[in-house]
């Protein structure tokens, strides 16, 4: 007995290995997700100071308890259509960790914490990436009967980009 109790926890914790969490997110009336583990904090309402010569996805900067970080505006940076304006303070921002980079990313709205099956998870098909370049794509799956576009945060910039970005960031002058 104790036996089969053993192999069905195993059973179980395999399950589990296999369930993915992801912080679902919208831009316009796509649905995308990004690996929960990635997510340090979700932020609303604060304000984002311009920096002059910057790619134009770059909306700016934010100071985040002492950090600076900049803050890239996912729609443009995948060159999607731009949102209708939203009232003041409506602004959604992931800050997420890609690499040991910090960075915050714009995004219309976030809607909840999903758990999908690992399993579930297929290539891009080629109409859904139309719109995007698929290196950014990690994979789509069905949830609800809508396609979630699961997306690659560290290849969401590249690395002339990522340079520009160090060139923002005080403390990284100091140490290089």
């Amino acid at each position: 007995m104790s036996e089969t109790s053993y192999v069905n926890r195993r059973t179980d914790q395999a399950d589990k290995d296999q369930i993915m969490q992801l912080v679902g997110f919208t831009l316009g009336r796509e649905q995308f997700g990004v690996d929960i583990l990635m997510v340090q904090e979700i932020i609303r309402s604060v304000m984002i100071t311009s920096v002059p010569n910057s790619p134009d996805f770059i909306e700016g900067v934010i100071n985040l308890r002492g950090s600076i970080i900049p803050v890239i505006d996912l729609r443009k940076r995948l060159r999607l259509k731009t949102r209708v304006e939203q009232t003041p303070g409506a602004t959604w921002i992931l800050i997420i960790n890609v690499d040991d980079r910090v960075t915050g990313f714009i995004v219309d709205s976030v809607t909840k914490v999903l758990k999908i099956n690992a399993n579930t998870i297929e290539p891009p098909p080629d109409i859904v990436v139309a719109g995007l370049e698929s290196q950014y794509i990690r994979g789509v799956c069905d949830i609800d009967n809508r396609l979630l576009i699961l997306l690659d945060f560290s290849r969401i910039l590249q690395l002339k980009e990522i340079r520009k970005l160090k060139e923002l960031d005080p403390e990284t002058e100091r140490r290089g």
